[in-house]
């Protein structure tokens, strides 16, 4: 398997992920929880269904990652102001000052893991990303 392009991705995708969980563990976050963080800070309000297709999980699952971070007050949820069913999750105060805070510790993740890389190296592995994920079909 040494060698093949989506086994050495999945080894870089479970080494990052196991880093930045124990860099997160600082603001007791997951990586789950991280990404729909992220998401809510970079989009604004989004329904759990929107959450769970852009940090690719079952909608039951981030169900229960919303409901954990709404407990510690670090979402709150909506109604949608068109689609009364429909239930949009917002960051909190909370939630913005405690983004900001794992941003600092994924970002230093990051750079370790790309710190033998050149600059335009760098830029290269995320064009080269992205267009992976283009020829999947995935967003």
């Amino acid at each position: 398997m040494e060698g093949r392009v989506g086994y050495e991705l999945k080894r870089a995708q479970q080494a990052f992920c196991v880093a930045a969980d124990e860099g997160l563990r600082v603001a007791s976050l997951t990586n789950a929880q991280y990404a729909a963080l992220a998401l809510l800070e970079q989009d604004g309000p989004l329904s759990s269904a929107d959450l769970a297709r852009r940090c690719y999980v079952t909608p039951q699952t981030m169900n229960q990652i919303v409901a954990g971070l709404e407990t510690r007050a670090l979402v709150r949820r909506d109604a949608h102001p068109v689609h009364g069913r429909i239930r949009q999750t917002s960051l909190t105060e909370a939630g913005h000052a405690l983004i900001a805070a794992a941003h600092e510790q994924v970002r230093a993740v990051e750079a370790a893991m790309v710190a033998e890389l050149s600059e335009p190296e760098r830029h290269e592995l995320v064009r080269l990303l992205q267009s992976c994920v283009r020829a999947l079909g995935a967003r």
